[in-house]
């Protein structure tokens, strides 16, 4: 149960590999829960009895909810009994899991720690990406969006660059392109073949209020300023619309969207496309 009177609760997420896949996993559902926080106590690289040690003895110091993926089945054992002796709840993430796989795929899995972070084609095909990504930030080295698998477009603050980076991160090079007043878009921009180019939009409401904000914090507000001007955003955005639409690039609106969903419907988008016949 949560601290009488607080408003929070802790949260144990043991792991022997990064915890990433914990934390993905604990994050995702908290967030269903708006009346309570999560105090994250995050234990990462858990692989001997003298770590589980420190975990089982910070569990007793703040006693909360339990999610461990512990592979090796002595270490997984210690940490549920003490949960059992202190009475708390605790679930193996990748338990379930592994028995519904079991069940369908036959045999025994081979505990491999760390698994999902093998340096293999895959973790290159990553980096690969982010290379790329960091190198055509902001429409930077654009005589070679040929070779992007994405490239966005929009007028600034509608979350180009960390969608790009999101993006890379699953493998996918990506490039961002800005859409400027006044400022003629790269020539080769408007000829790309092998890019899905996407068009990023939001409400001129939205902008404004992410551009005053950024303005605040660089100490640099000017009501007068075009780039917080409502009208004139609203002319880029139409500028915006235009362009992509000249070309049928496809659309999403980022107002009310967050990273990971703009990244999944560019995701949505980029699979559709390689699903059509050359």
């Amino acid at each position: 149960m949560p601290e009488r009177g607080t408003g929070y609760f802790h949260l144990h997420l043991v792991s022997d590999a990064t915890g990433e896949t914990l934390i993905a996993v604990a994050r995702a559902v908290a967030a269903q829960y708006s009346n309570v926080t999560p105090v994250e106590h995050i234990h990462p690289l858990v692989r001997t009895h003298k770590h589980v040690d420190r975990v089982l003895s910070e569990i007793e110091a703040f006693p909360g909810i339990v999610l461990y993926t512990l592979l090796d089945r002595e270490l997984a054992g210690r940490l549920e009994d003490k949960c059992r002796s202190l009475g708390l709840p605790f679930l193996s993430i990748l338990g379930p899991v592994l028995q519904l796989f079991r069940a369908y795929l036959g045999g025994e899995s081979k505990p491999r720690i760390g698994a999902q972070h093998t340096l293999n084609a895959e973790y290159f095909k990553r980096i690969d990406a982010l290379n790329y990504t960091m190198l055509h930030d902001d429409g930077q080295h654009t005589d070679d969006l040929e070779q992007a698998d994405v490239v966005l477009v929009g007028v600034s603050r509608t979350s180009k660059t960390p969608t790009s980076i999101y993006l890379a991160n699953r493998g996918v090079k990506t490039g961002n392109v800005p859409l400027v007043p006044g400022v003629p878009v790269p020539p080769n921009l408007e000829t790309l073949k092998h890019p899905l180019v996407v068009g990023l939009t939001a409400s001129p409401e939205r902008i404004v209020q992410i551009r005053q904000n950024r303005l605040l914090g660089l100490n640099a507000h000017n009501d007068d300023d075009q780039y917080i001007d409502k009208q004139a955003v609203a002319e880029e955005i139409a500028f915006s619309r235009k362009l992509c639409g000249k070309h049928n690039w496809p659309i999403i609106d980022v107002t009310r969207r967050s990273i990971e969903e703009t990244a999944a419907a560019v995701l949505a988008l980029l699979a559709d496309r390689r699903r059509q016949p050359a």
